[in-house]
C-alpha cells in the first residue's frame, strides 16, 4: 500500500480509503458480520482511512466501526461527517448550528467509543447559519480535544475560502468520477489554494461505472437511481458511451470496469483520495486492484472527452435544503 500526506495534516493515509455508508443499509440489505470482516480485511491490507457519518443508519455505522476498531484504533484515521437534521418527510433542514455540531460530535465520540475524532466534517453548508459560525464551533471542538482536524463536504469555493479565514480546513469531500466532474468547476482549485485534501466519493457512479447495470430498466422499479439526470434523454446515450469505453479499457488491461473508474480518480493527483464504498470483502478486493492499474495519457483523454466537466454549470455547493 502506498501512503500520501492528507492535506495539511501530519498524517499519511492509504492511497485508497474506504467509504462505510453501504454497511448501514443505504444500498440494500447489509450483513454486519461481513461488514466487520470487510473492515478487518481493509485494515490488514493497509487501508488506514475510513469515512463515516453520524447519520448513516442513525448511528448504526458508528457502532459497527466501534466493533471493528477494537485493538486497532491507533492505526486508523477516522473521518466522520456531522450528518444533517431531517424532518418527518426525510428532507434536510439544517445542521450547521454550533449547538447541533457540538452535540453530534460528542454523540459520535460516544458511539465510536473513542476520545478524539481524527477529522470532524460539516456534511452540508447550512443556509440558515453563516459558515463562519459553523466553522467557529468546529474549531472550538479542536480546542476541547474532541477532534484533531475539521473539514467540509459539498462546499463551494466561496464557502471554502470563508471557512479557511476562520480556521484551517483540512479537506473537502465531494462526488467525483469520470461520470461526475462538477468538482473541476472551482471546488478542486479552491482546495489546492489552501493545500486541502480532496476526498472523492461515488467514484463508481453509484454502481453504474462498475458495470453493475447498463440502463435504468435494469434496476428495481423503486430504485432512486432511475431518476438520475444521467439516465434521461441524450444524457443516457452519453452515459452508455462512457461505460462502453470504460469496459473496453478494462478488457485491454485485464481489469474490471470498477478498477478502471477508480484508476481514473487516482490519476487526478495524490491530493485526490478515492473513498469507494464496499460492504463485502469481494468488492473491497476488486476496488484495491485499481492501485495496480496504469491508465495511459490516451486512456485518460478518451474518457475525458466522453464526459467533460461542464464549465457552464459553475461551482457546485450542496446545502441543506437544496443546491446553491
Amino acid at each position: 500500500m502506498r501512503y500520501v500526506r492528507f492535506g495539511t495534516t501530519d498524517f499519511e493515509v492509504s492511497r485508497l480509503g474506504l467509504g462505510c455508508m453501504g454497511m448501514s443499509g443505504s444500498y440494500g440489505p447489509a450483513d454486519d458480520a461481513e461488514s466487520i470482516a470487510t473492515l478487518h480485511r481493509a485494515f490488514d491490507l493497509g487501508v488506514n482511512f475510513i469515512d463515516t457519518s453520524a447519520s448513516y443508519g442513525n448511528g448504526h455505522n458508528h457502532e459497527l466501526i466501534r466493533k471493528a476498531l477494537q485493538g486497532r484504533r491507533e492505526r486508523i484515521f477516522i473521518h466522520s461527517k456531522s450528518g444533517s437534521i431531517r424532518d418527518e418527510t426525510g428532507a434536510t433542514r439544517g445542521g450547521g448550528s454550533p449547538e447541533y455540531l457540538t452535540m453530534v460530535c460528542e454523540r459520535s465520540l460516544k458511539s465510536l467509543g473513542i476520545e478524539t475524532l481524527d477529522v470532524f466534517c460539516l456534511s452540508r453548508v447550512d443556509t440558515a447559519v453563516p459558515i463562519e459560525e459553523s466553522v467557529g464551533a468546529m474549531a472550538r471542538l479542536i480546542e476541547q480535544g474532541k477532534t484533531r482536524y475539521i473539514a467540509l463536504s459539498e462546499a463551494g469555493p466561496d464557502s471554502i475560502r470563508r471557512a479557511n479565514a476562520v480556521h484551517p480546513i483540512v479537506s473537502l469531500q465531494m462526488a467525483y468520477s469520470p461520470w461526475e466532474r462538477d468538482a473541476e468547476n472551482g471546488n478542486l482549485a479552491a482546495c489546492r489554494e489552501f493545500g486541502m485534501g480532496f476526498m472523492a466519493y461515488s467514484v463508481l457512479g453509484r454502481g453504474y461505472l462498475a458495470g453493475l447495470f447498463h440502463a435504468p430498466d435494469d434496476l428495481p422499479a423503486d430504485d432512486g437511481r432511475r431518476r438520475s439526470d444521467r439516465f434521461q434523454g441524450d444524457e443516457l446515450d452519453r452515459s452508455k458511451q462512457l461505460l462502453a469505453a470504460i469496459e473496453d479499457i478494462a478488457k485491454e488491461k485485464g481489469a474490471t470496469p470498477a478498477q478502471v473508474s477508480i484508476a481514473w480518480v487516482l490519476a487526478q493527483g495524490d491530493g485526490v483520495i478515492p473513498i469507494p464504498g464496499a460492504k463485502s470483502r469481494r468488492h473491497l478486493d476488486d476496488d484495491l486492484g485499481a492501485l495496480e492499474i496504469e491508465l495511459t495519457t490516451n486512456d485518460l483523454a478518451r474518457l475525458d472527452a466522453l464526459r467533460p466537466a461542464d464549465p457552464s454549470a459553475g461551482p457546485r455547493e450542496l446545502v441543506t435544503g437544496g443546491r446553491a
